[in-house]
């Protein structure tokens, strides 16, 4: 029983999104509302989806800006990700639990509040010609490494030539 247990969460870690990821839960807004700002910045860039929540006149705008920068900030520190090459891959919002009112009515009477919450996930990933750049560079760091070594062990070695000629 345990070995297979064990397998099991071998298979799951292995399958695990390897995306930076930031939730937000039990957020006092309808699922709906959070949707209408959730499309203006899915595919975005993250900067370019900063300033699209920045300038968006709506209840949801500063909870979804809240959450795209802890995931920016996920991807920064936890994935060593740099915010310029990410772009919002995902961005979902879900129905929370219903806060159930009520409201009094003539005669009487009650009426039903409904008050929504939603749980929000945004997705970042890091674009094609980002990770093809990070390649570049690193591979760029290493041949001037080298070459840095190359140098300095041939004038080392000119400098050990000359002053043995001089001896």
């Amino acid at each position: 029983m345990a070995t297979r247990m064990r397998e099991k969460t071998e298979k799951v870690k292995a399958e695990r999104d390897k995306r930076p990821t930031a939730i937000a839960k039990y957020i006092r807004i309808s699922s709906s509302k959070v949707e209408i700002v959730m499309d203006l910045i899915r595919g975005k860039g993250y900067t370019e989806a900063v300033a699209i929540l920045k300038n968006t006149p709506k209840s949801a705008s500063p909870v979804i800006l809240k959450v795209l920068n802890s995931a920016a900030a996920n991807a920064e520190n936890n994935l060593n990700m740099a915010k310029d090459g990410l772009y919002v891959a995902e961005c979902y919002a879900t129905a929370g639990p219903t806060y159930k009112r009520m409201m009094p009515r003539a005669r009487g009477r009650a009426d039903r509040i409904l008050k929504r919450t939603s749980h929000i996930r945004v997705i970042l990933d890091e674009r094609e010609d980002a990770k093809v750049n990070q390649r570049r560079k690193t591979t760029k760091d290493d041949k001037s490494k080298s070459a840095e070594v190359t140098m300095k062990t041939t004038t080392k070695a000119a400098q050990v030539t000359k002053g043995s000629a001089t001896v």
